[in-house]
């Protein structure tokens, strides 16, 4: 007589070959549980992307909620999902829908009424995805939203699972262990990640009030049939816990974030998953925690059953620059000087790749700790090294001096050098200065913290084990001030410098935005190019022929990540972006080679794509999708496919 668990593990067996042998579906956040953000189609390639036209569309579910119960939304970013013929997207407050894969007919909606949960506090409202799950019997959708919600939902029917926590929902206000602090300045919006039978969530922090009463971002996991917590990782470890050392002058009982707020990836065959974790309480200063503050901007390793970290590898110490470990890695088998490795490769804010032996946190290639310029803010005790990947070569420009400057014209270079000489300039990792010290505005930081590679990550091609990474030249003014009387119980906070080039143009060299393939087999660069035109038509330049820059990053701006496929790398620029006006709408989607990077199609879509673009196969068609839309009661899910006579 065959047993239950002998039936599960029988139909999990048929369901996991079924996978393997259908390539069309997407059925997580990255394409797999790998973040490989690839798929093994070629219907669409270089001979007809440019034909490729809307299939069909559908309206987010969020303009439905009553107009005095919404929240203002930000850029509508979630990914949606394709498994078994079915789309399943989240919307910006939260809600689920399933949709007819060949025409977007909506099937079902979930509103867990997050909303409801009083004022999130992350806003703009963004979700950015969700996860699916099954044992081969039971199929479950899994959101954490914005109002603290773990939500467990029926694939099939989209009704609430009731035996998960309370009528489908557990409660994430809840199981982040003893400590003073303020609760609500948790909330969520990445995807949690299901591996065997434990779903993870992170959660998103915040340093917005100011004071250093946020609570640590410990990681939990959840039974995924009846969502009783199984275990907790502690982003910030607690008394008698190992690395709690680093956290001197028992900064650890008040330090907070160091949280998980990006996607997570997992090795299903190992039972390991991969936490990217963020900088602890406050971003750019940290006399309040002295010590090199582990598990701060690390990618620990741990156990997906027992929440066990099996390693971990720290890229910042004390971090001073809001250098998150902002995407989830990367996991991909490779080849290195003969040797067969089964790798995790981490992208980074910092511009470098770090590639590590993803069963034993054992770095591919030598990993420096070498000597950066030290902190003279008051009170502040910086790190006296940071770690310095020896290969890859970094995939965007790290730290800036006078070579770094615009240099155009004599002109445009003499005014750079006069902009720059109220800054304080260096090598990666040179600390922010307090505002006006030594005559100085601030400190140029470059990767600044929204640039190097951001929480879309990197893709990659598992069959060649070639990295795609979509990055930002984004020098950011940084200065340090004292916080307003009665405001902060921090000794300084953040103010933004201004940081604009001569007459408007960057301040840097080009290109601002670059696509770098890197072969991790090889560790070397295979192609590099400019992502978008960039300013060539600044009246300033006129003349110069130059070819193209890089679009320059906009506060509105596309952010998707790439979309690898069979014979294409997918991804798209915001027009604003692209032709440098502001009133400029619309997205332009492009094709690129993989082996070269050369353009190989664009299609011109009138939407403000926003969403990380992911494909599928259905009924012998292939679709690309993305969200698109959301500041202006316009968020919606698009996909294209080739006109049906092709």
């Amino acid at each position: 007589m065959i047993s239950m668990r002998g039936l599960v593990l029988a139909a999990m067996c048929i369901r996991a070959a079924a996978l393997a042998a259908e390539p069309g579906e997407w059925p997580h956040h990255g394409g797999d549980h790998a973040s490989s953000k690839y798929a093994a189609l070629a219907q669409i390639d270089s001979s007809n992307f440019g034909k490729l036209e809307v299939a069909w569309r559908w309206r987010s579910a969020d303009h439905r909620i009553a107009r005095e119960k919404l929240y203002a939304t930000g850029d509508y970013r979630a990914t949606p999902l394709m498994v078994g013929g079915k789309v399943y997207a989240a919307t910006s407050h939260g809600q689920v829908a399933a949709l007819e894969a060949g025409t977007g007919r909506e099937l079902w909606v979930v509103d867990p009424q997050s909303y409801m949960h009083g004022m999130p506090n992350m806003q703009p409202l963004q979700t950015r995805g969700i996860e699916y799950w099954t044992d081969g019997l039971a199929e479950r959708v899994f959101v954490a939203t914005l109002g603290k919600q773990l939500v467990s939902i029926n694939a099939a029917t989209g009704e609430l699972d009731a035996n998960f926590g309370s009528g489908g929902i557990v409660d994430l206000r809840n199981d982040l262990g003893p400590g003073d602090y303020e609760i609500n300045n948790v909330t969520h919006g990445a995807p949690p990640i299901a591996v065997g039978n434990s779903v993870i969530v992170g959660s998103k922090i915040f340093d917005y009030i100011l004071t250093n009463t946020s609570p640590p971002g410990h990681v939990r996991a959840y039974d995924v049939y009846t969502g009783k917590l199984k275990w907790r990782f502690h982003t910030i470890p607690r008394e008698g816990e190992p690395f709690v050392e680093t956290w001197q002058d028992d900064s650890w009982r008040k330090a907070g974030n160091t949280n998980v707020w990006t996607m997570m990836a997992a090795d299903e065959e190992l039972g390991l998953v991969y936490l990217p974790v963020s900088t602890a309480t406050n971003d750019y200063y940290g006399g309040n925690r002295p010590g090199a503050n582990v598990y701060a901007e690390s990618l620990v390793c741990v156990d997906a059953a027992t929440g066990k970290r099996v390693w971990h590898y720290q890229t910042i110490h004390h971090g001073l620059w809001d250098y998150d470990v902002a995407a989830a890695p990367n996991l991909v088998d490779i080849v290195v000087d003969g040797k067969r490795i089964k790798a995790v490769a981490q992208v980074s804010k910092t511009a470098f790749t770090y590639v590590f032996d993803r069963r034993t946190g054992e770095p591919v290639w030598p990993i420096e700790e070498r000597a950066v310029p030290a902190s003279d803010v008051p009170g502040e005790q910086s790190h006296p090294t940071q770690p310095h990947p020896t290969k890859p070569a970094p995939f965007d420009r790290q730290g800036i001096g006078a070579d770094d400057l615009i240099d155009f014209t004599p002109e445009l270079k003499a005014e750079a050098v006069e902009i720059a000489k109220g800054f304080r300039l260096g090598p990666i990792f040179t600390p922010p200065i307090v505002k006006n010290a030594g005559g100085k505005r601030g400190t140029i930081v470059m990767p600044g913290a929204g640039g190097g590679a951001n929480f879309p990550g990197a893709s990659v091609d598992p069959e060649t084990g070639i990295l795609y990474v979509e990055s930002v030249t984004r020098p950011t003014g940084m200065a340090l001030t004292a916080p307003s009387a009665d405001t902060s119980d921090w000794r300084y906070v953040i103010e933004y410098q201004p940081l604009r080039g001569p007459r408007g143009l960057p301040l840097v060299k080009p290109p601002y935005r670059r696509i770098t393939a890197i072969d991790l087999n090889t560790a070397e660069h295979v192609w590099q190019i400019p992502f978008g035109r960039g300013p060539v038509d600044h009246p300033a330049l006129k003349g110069l022929d130059l070819g193209p820059l890089g679009s320059v990053y906009s506060d509105v701006v596309a952010e998707g990540g790439i979309l690898v496929t069979k014979t294409l790398l997918i991804a798209y620029l915001a027009k604003r972006d692209e032709f440098g006006d502001r009133a400029a709408t619309g997205s332009l989607l492009r094709a690129y080679d993989k082996a070269t990077g050369a353009l190989l199609g664009e299609v011109d879509v009138a939407a403000r794509l926003h969403g990380a673009p992911m494909t599928y196969m259905h009924e012998g068609r292939q679709y690309i999708a993305a969200a698109a839309g959301g500041r202006r009661d316009d968020a919606e899910l698009i996909a294209f496919a080739l006109p049906q006579d092709d």
